[in-house]
């Protein structure tokens, strides 16, 4: 392994945690997977490894585990069963305790989003399924441009088409988009060019901000002129907390960054207050630079994103089905999508083209989740975790018990919105209904307390009328997103200036013609079959 030149910002202690354990392994909670799943070393962060995968030392194909093939009342462990696999109990409480740092007690129901340090986690190999593996050369690419910004960058990732294809490689692009790009991104974008979009965590945005003024004033609109308090109070106190710098130029490679304080990423992603960037974080990302705190939010987040699509699926359904509901909780109430600002096929492409880095994200926590399973046979093949065209069958316990736990343990601000409807729904007495709020608040200076749900959970899961709780956890959804992704879109013209404002909204309205003619071209076609 060839040892890089360490950011001085994430510190060497930190560095050495995240990047030289010896031979990084597993995703999270490996120990608690099916040996099916241990088929390929799908996290591994090797950082001279020549691909992405490949079978673990010493595995044994002939011992894997075969999936279950019961339907999904049967499907489900008996309380108290142990499994080689996982240790589950038959309800969405407590975790069993583990050796996996994923199955400790403790990191869901009482995240500590004030560590500092990644020892601080609950353990060394937590939340490594959040890296996902790209070619070498590019990811080096990507990094070079971080270290463009002399403005300290906490966390970074990077996002979108750009990164991560989202169509064929015959569709949308531009030969010439980037001035001069680095050879990794034109070999990686291969005559396709497109932007590359950034999201900066940073510690004090008006610091920040006023560093890099100072470097690079023409990223800034006219509002670069007020100083770095308008462009922070601009950024802190309307839409969603971001301050967006479009079709930037560094390195050589056209660029979107967004800058975010780290205690509003955290928070939206530990309690989903917006879903803004939240929901950019529940698809595959490539994480550049890593941040303890924000590695803990965001599995928070992803489990809550796996539970709120299970509330919204069927008993039966399949791998890509999963995915799919998870990759459209952020654009449910984006105005975007309504008026044909963007690609309407955007989340099938999402899916279909990422569908092993959606299966490295989020395969163990369907794992260690009590009430879901995989019941296909494709998954007894060594392979079916590299195959796109394997489209797994899964199935859930729908058992208003353990359903009531899953929304007993959705993100609190998210929880508190389906709480109210359902009080409006239910018509509870606001004496009453407050009572139960208070009854069921997530800070606990004991730290005993679980978040289980009671009787009022129960009732919310077992709804069926006017299309029950999959409708009710929809419109949530869609409140939850539409007023911050609406005046995050308002600040554009003002943060970016019109003429890159203009740009950018004419570019995404192409994109949405393209998507729904093509769509219309695939209907007609099917019609005709």
């Amino acid at each position: 392994m060839t040892l890089r030149v360490v950011p001085s910002v994430l510190g060497k202690r930190a560095f050495q945690e995240l990047y030289h354990a010896p031979r990084l392994p597993l995703l999270v909670a490996s120990r608690r997977l099916p040996i099916s799943y241990n088929v390929r070393y799908y996290a591994s962060l090797q950082e001279d490894r020549g691909r992405d995968s490949g079978p673990p030392p010493g595995f044994d194909p002939s011992k894997a585990k075969k999936p279950q093939s019961s339907s999904p009342s049967t499907s489900q462990p008996s309380p108290g069963t142990l499994s080689p696999s996982k240790t589950k109990s038959s309800s969405e409480g407590p975790l069993k305790p583990s050796t996996s740092s994923l199955g400790s007690q403790d990191w869901e129901d009482n995240p500590d989003l004030s560590i500092s340090k990644f020892s601080e986690l609950p353990g060394k190999d937590f939340g490594v399924n959040q890296h996902m593996l790209i070619n070498e050369e590019f990811k080096e690419a990507l990094r070079q441009i971080l270290w463009k910004f002399r403005a300290p960058i906490r966390y970074a990732f990077a996002y979108g088409s750009g990164v991560f294809p989202q169509s064929s490689g015959s569709t949308v692009g531009d030969s010439k988009l980037h001035p001069s790009p680095p050879e990794a991104i034109m070999k990686v974008q291969d005559g396709n060019q497109k932007m590359i979009d950034f999201i900066f965590g940073v510690s004090y945005s008006q610091h920040w901000h006023s560093l890099n003024l100072q470097e690079h004033r023409d990223h800034y609109s006219a509002v670069g002129s007020l100083g770095s308090y308008a462009v922070s109070k601009i950024q802190d106190s309307f839409g969603a907390g971001v301050y967006f710098n479009p079709f930037i130029t560094v390195n050589g490679t056209l660029i979107k960054y967004g800058v975010v304080n780290l205690d509003t990423l955290c928070k939206d992603l530990s309690e989903w207050n917006t879903l803004y960037l939240a929901g950019r974080l529940q698809k595959p990302v490539k994480i550049l630079r890593d941040n303890p705190a924000v590695r803990l939010a965001n599995q928070v987040n992803l489990i809550a994103a796996v539970r709120t699509a299970l509330l919204l699926l069927p008993a039966n359904f399949t791998e890509r089905e999963l995915y799919g509901t998870i990759a459209g909780i952020s654009y449910m109430g984006d105005p975007r999508m309504s008026i044909g600002g963007d690609d309407p096929r955007k989340v099938e492409n999402i899916v279909k083209h990422q569908l092993q880095n959606f299966r490295r994200l989020y395969a163990p926590l369907v794992d260690n989740l009590p009430n879901i399973s995989f019941v296909d046979s494709a998954c007894s093949s060594r392979d079916w975790l590299d195959d796109p065209t394997v489209n797994a069958k899964l199935a859930q316990n729908m058992d208003p018990v353990t359903r009531g736990h899953m929304v007993r343990r959705l993100p609190s601000a998210f929880r508190q919105k389906l709480y109210f409807e359902y009080q409006s729904k239910f018509n509870i007495p606001r004496s009453e209904f407050l009572r139960m709020l208070e009854q069921t608040k997530d800070e606990d200076p004991d730290r005993i307390r679980k978040r289980e749900g009671g009787p009022f959970e129960q009732r919310i899961a077992s709804d069926t009328e006017g299309g029950g709780l999959r409708e009710e956890v929809r419109q949530v959804i869609e409140s939850t997103i539409r007023w911050p992704s609406f005046t995050q879109s308002l600040k554009g013209p003002i943060t970016a200036g019109f003429a890159r404002s203009w740009r950018y909204a004419s570019e995404k309205r192409a994109k949405a013609k393209k998507g729904a003619l093509a769509k219309q071209l695939e209907s007609e076609k099917e019609k005709k079959v």
